[in-house]
């Protein structure tokens, strides 16, 4: 059985490979392998594709249609989905989102009671009914309620996480993503001088030209406007990279290296270990082997980066594309809130951000996609 689930959740072209009938497939087969046949609540959230309507109505009707009640919270951050999952008590998570990938894509992540997304079992067990066995027949239909103020509760845990960021001039990049239903008001809330662009979505300008994945456009404006730092955001805003006051782009691993350095002198990380994955660039694992911390690769996958950091007690992981988990505060990838946590560094620090950078040096590298008949005939080590 070939797997619909990725590393990020089930993906592809709307209304192509991810039609609504799959989608309903996957809303009841998720409930029902979650619900263990007893009543649940979702939370259900979006991000600003035009097809997020059709995907997220079919859903819903799919966990609706095996009794789960469905609180639908509109467009959302991919973290306030796993936050709300938490804060409201509901077990399980549904977000439609293809994150960095362009609009005519869309995908449908699952997250478990605590906010985490799913293991890989799970997905195994949803595929299953999916593709090979048919789900038994449901007379007890959920309800649904709609509540897209609900993202307020999201942004107001951020804000009592902020510190006083003495003024910094900031310019934030929304993606024209989900980001663009939340980072205005948050920044507005913040001892900031913020600049929100990118936040006019319209269906199909997600992650056009902007956000994390296209940085260009920001990192011109950073040194056009003399700013002290940009931020861009992806389309679901579960990941980040930065832009310093000379217009470098910072991606995940710098982002790493500078909080895990914070967190150190803090004495807050864990067992003085970061978790990374394969791509992590050397330059990440030379400063970890210099400042005496130990860095743990995983697989690519914040998931696995996660299931790492919560079955050892570590607090801090990521990828070098800019998923960045702070465990001590959140269960998946947030890049608001690692926005938040380096402004903190920077106005504390009183120097530019390009000097915080020069914590790590990184290393030139290509990465090469190779097919292979069988993974066993490609092997790989440890540098």
């Amino acid at each position: 059985m070939g797997r619909l689930f990725g590393t990020d959740g089930a993906r592809g072209i709307a209304g192509g490979e991810l039609t609504a009938d799959l989608a309903m497939k996957i809303g009841a087969s998720a409930a029902y392998v979650l619900g263990e046949s007893k009543k649940i609540k979702v939370i259900v959230g979006m991000d600003t594709r035009y097809s997020g309507d059709m995907l997220a109505c079919a859903v819903n009707a799919g966990l609706l249609s095996m009794g789960a009640d469905v609180i639908f919270v509109g467009v959302v951050p991919t973290p306030a989905v796993s936050f709300l999952v938490t804060h409201l008590n509901a077990d399980m998570g549904v977000m439609i989102s293809a994150s960095h990938n362009p609009a005519k894509y869309n995908g449908i992540k699952l997250f478990n009671n605590k906010g985490y997304k799913l293991a890989d079992e799970i997905e195994e067990k949803i595929e299953h009914y999916i593709l090979d066995e048919k789900l038994p027949e449901c007379t007890n239909i959920g309800r649904y309620e709609r509540d897209e103020n609900l993202k307020n509760k999201y942004i107001n845990f951020l804000y009592t996480l902020a510190n006083d960021y003495n003024g910094l001039k900031v310019v934030v990049d929304c993606a024209n993503g989900s980001a663009s239903a939340t980072a205005p008001t948050l920044f507005e809330k913040l001892n900031v001088n913020a600049k929100i662009i990118f936040d006019n979505p319209d269906g199909v300008n997600i992650n056009d030209n902007c956000g994390s994945t296209h940085p260009e456009v920001l990192s011109s404006y950073v040194i056009n406007n003399k700013l002290d730092i940009g931020i861009a955001y992806d389309g679901d805003a579960d990941r980040v990279v930065f832009i310093d006051e000379l217009g470098n782009i910072i991606n995940g691993d710098y982002i790493l290296a500078i909080i895990s350095n914070d967190l150190k002198n803090k004495n807050r990380l864990n067992k003085n270990t970061i978790v990374g994955t394969i791509l992590s660039n050397l330059g990440l694992l030379e400063y970890c082997k210099n400042n005496d911390i130990e860095f743990i690769t995983t697989n690519v996958g914040d998931k696995y980066v996660l299931e790492y950091l919560r079955d050892n007690n570590l607090s801090l992981g990521g990828e070098e594309a800019g998923h960045i988990i702070l465990k001590e505060y959140c269960n998946t990838g947030d890049g608001p809130l690692t926005s938040l946590i380096m402004l903190s560094i920077l106005a504390s620090t009183n120097t530019t951000f390009s000097n915080l950078t020069k914590i790590m040096h990184k290393y030139p590298e290509v990465h090469i996609n190779i097919k292979v008949n069988n993974k066993n005939d490609f092997a790989t080590s440890n540098i």
